[in-house]
């Protein structure tokens, strides 16, 4: 399998994804960008930089100028504009300029702020990705969305801006946890779901390797994640129209992820997001009911819920009218006309939500 994929930006070559197993080729990586004696600063959070820092650190040598370290507190309770100030301020007190990079060694927390700072910066400086997640390797490292929230609300403040490299170093995944991996899934269900049906057979066909992280299906499955939405973003690349199908199951997922207080992960919100939408697909006669079963059931092997408890229907409903995908009022919904075919939908009703959010909400003696 080639180990890199090249994303276009309007019909032009903008950044490569490097698939590997460790950071050993990361200098040369950034080296050929045309980095060399630059100042380099990792932006990690508290988990990883246990794990990794010191590796990558380690990995860039002395081929650079100085090579520094930024932590932020783990959590997505502390994506926000005050933890960003913090990171401008460290950069200005090393002297960081515009031919300066950043690094963002971690999970989507940071590498959306990361993304964020180097967006903003002296008005734009470079910066590479490093996930070290499933689900910022598959979804938040590729396409070039960073952000922070703002009052609770996912990703309110951000703008659209490319990384130079996306490294994808997959050995990471072996350090995570249960919880943290079986929330990547969820992303990368998605893609099967809304582009490629031979994909969502694919997944259920090797969910064991998957689920034992077997190191040569999750690079394929890592890969072809990354290659689908490299397609869907080249198309679309800031979110005027297909690109929003890459939203299936964040409509609901984002407000359930708020009125839960961010206690649950990102991708156990956006599976039961997934389920909600896949409901109302088949309600509408989109789906079959056997359909509609299987990709619910899908979920139940990954750990990843398929039922909330706790949770006030009137006010999830709400929360997605303050959603940012929202239009003049009207939620833009990603349904299912088929398994590998989505389409954005405007007319989604109250009622129809509400019928889905039944279907999520455990109760006693729910199946």
């Amino acid at each position: 399998m080639d180990n890199r994929l090249t994303v276009n930006y309007e019909n032009k070559p903008c950044y490569d994804i490097v698939f590997t197993t460790d950071f050993s080729a990361l200098k040369d990586e950034i080296l050929n960008l045309g980095f060399e004696k630059r100042k380099i600063a990792v932006i990690t959070d508290t988990n990883v930089e246990k794990l990794y820092a010191n590796e990558v650190v380690n990995a860039l040598d002395k081929d650079f100028d100085t090579v520094v370290t930024y932590s932020i507190p783990a959590g997505e309770e502390h994506k926000n504009l005050d933890e960003i100030r913090k990171i401008y301020e460290f950069l200005v007190e090393r002297h960081f300029d515009r031919h300066d990079l950043l690094l963002a060694l971690g999970g989507g927390v940071v590498g959306d702020m990361c993304g964020f700072v180097a967006a903003t910066y002296l008005r734009g400086v470079s910066f590479i990705q490093i996930p070290t997640t499933l689900l910022s390797q598959t979804d938040s490292s590729v396409g070039g969305k960073t952000g922070v929230d703002l009052n609770g609300v996912k990703n309110m403040v951000g703008a659209f801006y490319m990384p130079r490299l996306v490294y994808m170093n997959v050995s990471t995944l072996n350090s995570l946890d249960e919880r943290q991996y079986a929330s990547g899934f969820a992303e990368v269900m998605k893609y099967g779901l809304i582009k490629d049906e031979s994909f969502y057979t694919w997944l259920i066909d090797n969910m064991y390797e998957i689920s034992d992280k077997d190191p040569e299906v999750v690079l394929e499955m890592v890969k072809h994640s990354c290659d689908i939405k490299r397609v869907v973003v080249e198309k679309d690349p800031t979110e005027k129209g297909e690109r929003m199908l890459l939203n299936f199951g964040h409509t609901l997922g984002h407000a359930i992820e708020k009125h839960k207080k961010f206690e649950m992960l990102h991708g156990e919100c956006v599976a039961l997001g997934s389920i909600a939408a896949a409901f109302i697909s088949w309600k509408r006669g989109l789906l079959s009911m056997e359909e509609y079963y299987e990709i619910r059931d899908m979920f139940v092997p990954f750990n990843l819920p398929i039922t909330v408890e706790d949770i006030d229907k009137d006010a999830v409903l709400d929360i997605t009218r303050s959603d940012k995908k929202a239009d003049s009022n009207k939620i833009k919904f990603v349904l299912l006309k088929k398994i590998g075919k989505a389409f954005v939908d405007d007319s989604v009703t109250r009622q129809e939500m509400e019928k889905a959010l039944d279907e999520i909400i455990y109760i006693e003696n729910n199946d």
